[in-house]
């Protein structure tokens, strides 16, 4: 009789040791499918996941949109460079007093003074005397030096070089193609992919925002 009993005691913990494993497994495999829901074996994002990723798409689409027309505008005023020439007198009547004596007497904006050296809008910097395109705000940066940086223009046609050793030194001057005015220097120690700073002052430029 004590042994039937003890036969029962065995049974029963077997029958709820199974149980408890059964438990197990189906609670894992709820887990399991709870976590990640799949169709035909691919995986679908949580809500959230997928809104943040169609806005970064939406994002994406809108930027690549406003780079595009950029571009168009720009290489369609650089498709039509036709040199500008006028007298002294025709740019003074143009120019501001500190306007002239930087684009045309090829002088400097102190640093940290101009309108654009910290300027993180989205749009195209022309030259102040003719308008013609001459850098993207997709290739300036902040160099620190308290001028406005680019490290290309919108097109190696928009802009010119020339030797420039005043100030007991040899640089390398950036024109506009243009109209010959003074826009600043090039200099070697820029971010890739171009490692070059075009150093530009402020009131050389025309900027025109992107709406």
């Amino acid at each position: 009789m004590k042994q039937n009993s003890q036969r029962r005691v065995h049974f029963q913990s077997g029958l709820l040791c199974l149980f408890a494993v059964a438990l197990l497994l189906s609670l894992s495999s709820c887990t399991g499918n709870s976590a990640t829901k799949t169709t035909e074996g691919e995986t679908t994002s949580p809500p959230i996941e997928k809104a943040v990723q169609e806005t970064q798409e939406t994002a994406n689409e809108k930027a690549k949109e406003m780079t595009d027309e950029i571009n168009k505008d720009v290489n369609e005023a650089i498709d039509k460079i036709e040199k500008i020439v006028k007298t002294e007198a025709e740019w003074k009547a143009q120019l501001n007093s500190l306007e002239y004596k930087v684009l045309r007497k090829k002088g400097t904006e102190r640093a940290f003074t101009g309108a654009y050296w910290d300027n993180k809008k989205d749009g195209v910097y022309k030259c102040r005397a003719c308008e013609l395109p001459l850098f993207a705000s997709e290739t300036k940066y902040r160099s620190g030096t308290g001028w406005p940086s680019f490290y290309k223009p919108v097109d190696d046609k928009s802009v010119g070089e020339k030797e420039d050793r005043s100030l007991f030194s040899v640089r390398t001057e950036v024109i506009c193609n243009r109209c010959d005015s003074h826009l600043g220097h090039v200099f070697s120690d820029g971010p890739p992919p171009t490692g070059l700073r075009y150093c530009i002052n402020s009131v050389s430029l025309k900027f025109e925002e992107k709406e």
